[in-house]
């Protein structure tokens, strides 16, 4: 039986901003552009074959943790990630004004959100 997550430490360099992200075996997204790669079936096995890069098109709230929905912009697939606390926050507020996948039920406010 195959296991479901398998941790994999991995630096990348992102395809959509460039920049050098530092993994930590739980890093599936860019915090500083917030997009993602099509690299894994099931999380850490990187077996899937489309590679395309993923979009993030919106937020979700679920278990009090702010989920991320990105979209591939090859195969169409769209797959959940947790945020990250080293993801950009700003990133994170733009995404959700731009596209909302379902509405968020009983989200807490961000931040930097006001009263």
């Amino acid at each position: 039986m195959e296991k479901r997550f398998q941790r994999r430490r991995e630096n990348f360099q992102c395809e959509q901003c460039q920049i050098i992200v530092g993994g930590n075996g739980y890093t599936n997204h860019c915090p500083n552009c917030l997009w993602s790669k099509h690299v894994d079936i099931n999380p850490g096995d990187r077996k899937a074959k489309c590679g395309g890069l993923m979009k993030p098109i919106g937020l979700d709230w679920k278990n009090k943790t702010y989920i991320i929905v990105h979209h591939c912009l090859n195969c169409g697939l769209k797959k959940r990630n947790k945020i990250s606390k080293n993801d950009k926050i700003d990133r994170i507020i733009q995404i959700t004004a731009v596209t909302q996948t379902k509405p968020l039920r009983s989200r807490p406010r961000l931040k930097t959100e006001s009263n």
